[in-house]
Parts: structure tokens; C-alpha cells; sequence
């Protein structure tokens, strides 16, 4: 296997007890906001002409290091109560963007991809670093993009982290091709930062079929809320091609959707235990990936209802097998993968090569992982074969990946014994995912307990 680390690396971490659920889990579960529509709805605010609200935000590792680069960069944004009520809201004043400055991206897709263009705006160098992980993830189709487009980047030839956007104030634009196979965000990054540049941009992808799509809708829709004029294949467009008119934007009041895809292991709590989840707030119509798990998790068993009180999943007691292409909703592939784990039939889950460029090789992960408790998962050409077969107990490493986590613990709801491994990575995107998850199944949050894989 290709793309994780394996080695033990000395003594493994106090690992999380993943909670079983000893009946069929019936619970209410308020999900936290869309990290894709928080980080998109900060970046639009920041370069708008006056300023704007983000309510119901999520706050997590992710949306703050957002936060704190555009901040770094001179953009004001105010965290507090929300005044009209509601929760939390942050105000985003806008400003000349300037440099120098530094950007941790951690290992946040969004950080690392969409500011970029935004540096490009800036007057003066900024400085973009973060996690070990982050060097290896491709960035090299938004650097070549941006230097085509008239801005000058130093990456040391690598095309990757860490790298210095020399911005000067503005950004010619114009038309430019990109490979966005790898990732739909290289479209968005573009795209977003597109009514700013002189010019607007025309974004040509020149790969192969692009994954992801929902998430270049969810941009266009949100551009076009803040007052962009937005040309796309689906509007009648030349297919393949985004054109984004320059103009100036609008300051809006966006209330964030809660993130369906992180709604994904509490559906599947439901569907793997026989029991009911509702979550609430869950949109009539939304652009986000996680829409797709009604779809899905009826096909393996579960029945949904959208009504007013939110998304109601069911399962009967039974879980099904599938046959899935999750090419446009690839962030959803690990909770399902566990679920297939627990399916009475074999999965195959295809579409979905470009994960092992995610925050880590989901593919080798989960099939390495899946494994090690007993299910039969081979890695495809573009996807995993999952046979199940009787689980035990054990260690379920992460890799720092959040998706990994979650899955592990829908594995743990009816598998005596698993262990996940870092579940604080979880924070990333899901803030005090054990709480949730415990309050859920009505327990207290165990304590870690020490263990090492067998």
C-alpha cells in the first residue's frame, strides 16, 4: 500500500473508546454549520465593497484558519453573539488587503487553495505554510494558473507548500486552463477571487472528468448571491468552461446551512443500529455533497423523511450493499465504507481515485483499516470492493483524517472494542464530535483508554 504511513512510530496515543449502542439509537442531533459554505462565505465577504455577516457559522480548526489568514492579510472579522438572536454570528469588514503576511493552511484543502488568488490581490508577500501533510497535497494546477494570469509565485519549482504569492495590489485575469481532476476547489479558487481580477477570469479544465461537482455549484451559487455575473456549463455555457465577469461584490447576510456531510455517521447511527435520527435545519434545496446520503443510505436500507423538523433517517434493522459511483460526492466514501462493512452484501464504491490525494489516502486507509477488523476490502482502480465479514475489535488508525474518525465510530456502535485512534482530529471540521456523539447514544464521553494494535 501506497500513500500512508504505517509505521508504529513509537507508542501509540491514548486511543478513544468508540461507544456501542446497546438499543436502536433514537435521537435528535443538531449538526454544526457547513465548513464549504463558512470558508466560501468568508472569502466572498472579505473581498466585497462593504461589509457583511456570517450567521451560524462553524467554528473549527479549519473555518478559523481561514479566519485568521484573511485577517493576517487586513480583513476585520468581529466573532460574537449573534445580535438579532440565533447563536453565533462574525462580521466581516473588508479592507485593502495587504502584506507581508503569513498563512498557516494547516491541512485544510480550502485554505490552501482558495487564498492563493486572494494573496495575488494583496499588496505585498504572502507567506503560505502549514502541516507535514499539506506539502504533499497538489497545489500546483492554482500556482501555474495564477502565473498564467499575471501573478508571481515562489515555490522553489515544486508546486506544493510552502510557497510565497507576491501580490501587487491586482490581478490582470483573463482565460486560463486548468487540470482539475485532482480537486474541483482548483475551479473554485479561481472562480472566487475571479470578479476581483481586471478582467474577471474564464476558468478552461483540460483533465479529466472533474470530481466534486456539487462544490463548483455551491461556488457559483454563492457568487451569484453576492452579485457576480457567473457563465457555467449548466446555464448554457461552453462545457468545461467558467466565466466569471469582473464587478464588485456584495456584502451579504448569510445564514450557514448546517454541513450534511458531516450529518453522514449520525444518519448511519440510524441505519446501522435499526433506530431513527433526526437533524434539524436540513435544507428543502442546498449544492452540498451531503444531500446525496438520502439517496444513498435508502438504498442500503434506511427510509427518509424531509419535513419541517429536519431530515428523519430510519433504519429497519437491515443493512444492504451497494453499487455506488461517489465521484461527486467523494468526502462522503469513508462513513459509507464502514456501513458497507456492516452490510449483509458486498459494496463497490467507485469513481472515487482522486481520495487518496485528500488529507490522507482515504483508499489505502480505509481499506488497510477495515481490514485490521476483519472485513475483506480490496483497493480498485478507482474506488474499494467491500465483502463483509464478522468484525472484532481494535485500534482504527486516522492519519489526522476526520472522515476516518467519524467512520470508526459508526463502527464501534455495533463492534465490541474499537479504539480511534486521535479522535480530536475530528475538530478539523466537527467540533466536540465525542459529545455529540455520546449525547446522541445518551452516555457520558468515555476516557481514553491506552492501547496499541496488536
Amino acid at each position: 500500500m501506497t500513500g500512508i504511513d504505517t509505521s508504529s512510530g513509537g507508542p501509540a496515543a491514548a486511543p478513544w473508546p468508540a461507544p456501542s449502542a446497546r438499543a436502536a439509537v433514537d435521537a435528535t442531533v443538531s449538526v454544526p454549520g457547513s465548513k464549504s459554505v463558512t470558508n466560501r462565505g468568508l472569502v466572498l465577504a472579505s473581498l466585497a465593497a462593504e461589509p457583511g455577516w456570517l450567521r451560524r457559522p462553524l467554528r473549527s480548526r479549519d473555518t478559523l484558519l481561514m479566519a485568521d489568514a484573511l485577517r493576517a492579510m487586513g480583513v476585520g472579522i468581529e466573532e460574537g453573539a449573534d445580535p438579532d438572536g440565533g447563536g453565533e454570528a462574525w462580521r466581516v469588514i473588508p479592507a485593502s488587503l495587504q502584506g507581508p503576511a503569513s498563512v498557516d493552511v494547516g491541512n485544510a484543502g480550502t485554505v490552501m487553495r482558495f487564498l492563493p488568488p486572494v494573496a495575488a490581490l494583496a499588496d505585498g508577500a504572502v507567506h503560505f505554510d502549514g502541516d507535514p501533510r499539506a506539502y504533499e497535497r497538489p497545489l500546483g494546477a492554482v500556482i501555474e494558473a495564477l502565473r498564467a494570469l499575471g501573478a508571481r509565485v515562489e515555490d522553489g519549482g515544486r508546486g506544493r507548500l510552502p510557497m510565497t504569492v507576491y501580490g501587487g495590489g491586482a490581478l490582470d485575469g483573463g482565460a486560463v486552463s486548468v487540470d482539475a481532476s485532482a480537486s474541483s476547489q482548483f475551479v473554485s479558487a479561481l472562480l472566487l477571487s475571479g470578479p476581483r481580477f481586471n478582467q474577471g477570469v474564464e476558468v478552461r479544465h483540460t483533465g479529466a472528468v472533474l470530481p466534486s461537482m456539487p462544490h463548483i455549484r455551491m461556488t457559483v451559487e454563492m457568487l451569484r448571491a453576492a452579485g457576480a455575473s457567473v457563465d457555467t456549463p449548466e446555464s448554457g455555457g461552453e462545457p468545461g468552461v467558467w466565466r466569471v465577469a469582473p464587478s464588485a461584490l456584495l456584502g451579504r447576510d448569510l445564514v450557514v446551512e448546517p454541513d450534511l456531510s458531516n450529518a453522514a455517521p449520525f444518519l448511519a447511527a440510524a441505519l446501522v443500529t435499526g433506530g431513527r435520527v433526526t437533524i434539524p435545519d436540513w435544507p428543502a434545496q442546498t449544492t452540498q455533497a451531503g444531500d446525496a446520503l438520502r439517496g444513498i443510505f435508502t438504498a442500503m436500507g434506511g427510509s427518509c423523511e424531509l419535513t419541517g423538523a429536519g431530515l428523519t433517517l430510519t433504519g429497519t434493522g437491515r443493512v444492504r450493499g451497494i453499487d455506488a459511483d461517489l465521484h461527486e460526492v467523494g468526502e462522503l466514501t469513508p462513513v459509507i465504507a464502514a456501513v458497507a462493512a456492516l452490510a449483509d452484501s458486498e459494496s463497490v464504491l467507485r469513481g472515487i481515485a482522486h481520495l487518496r490525494l485528500h488529507e490522507t489516502d482515504r483508499l489505502a486507509a480505509l481499506a488497510m483499516e477495515l481490514g485490521e477488523l476483519g472485513c475483506d476490502v480490496t483497493e480498485t482502480a478507482d474506488g474499494l470492493r467491500v465483502r463483509p465479514r464478522p468484525l472484532r475489535g481494535g485500534v482504527f488508525r486516522t492519519y489526522d483524517d476526520h472522515r476516518l474518525a467519524t467512520a470508526a465510530a459508526v463502527l464501534g456502535l455495533v463492534v465490541d472494542g474499537v479504539l480511534v485512534e486521535n479522535v480530536a482530529t475530528t475538530a478539523k471540521t466537527l467540533p466536540d464530535f465525542p459529545g455529540l456523539w455520546t449525547g446522541m447514544l445518551g452516555q457520558t464521553a468515555p476516557a481514553p483508554t491506552a492501547a496499541r494494535r496488536a
